[in-house]
């Protein structure tokens, strides 16, 4: 059951972070790398490592998408 579950994880893990590489649109883009976090905390959940997932919820979840989108924002004002 553990394999199974693992593998589940990698395998979303792949899925969104393609979808992530060939998505063109920042903001898009965004949203992506932020559903990527929580696909790579529920990974870390899975290989037993609570204390790097929180770590991803907070940064690949929260701040990196925020970033993105102000930096994308900004750019586009111009």
């Amino acid at each position: 059951m553990d394999s199974f579950l693992i593998g589940f994880a990698l395998l979303l893990v792949v899925g969104v972070a393609t979808v992530a590489a060939l998505t063109r649109d920042p903001v898009r883009q965004a949203a992506v790398l932020a559903v990527l976090g929580l696909c790579l905390a529920l990974l870390f959940v899975v290989l037993q490592a609570p204390d790097v997932a929180l770590s991803q919820l907070a940064v690949g979840t929260a701040i990196t998408p925020l970033l993105i989108l102000l930096t994308a924002r900004k750019v586009r004002r111009k």
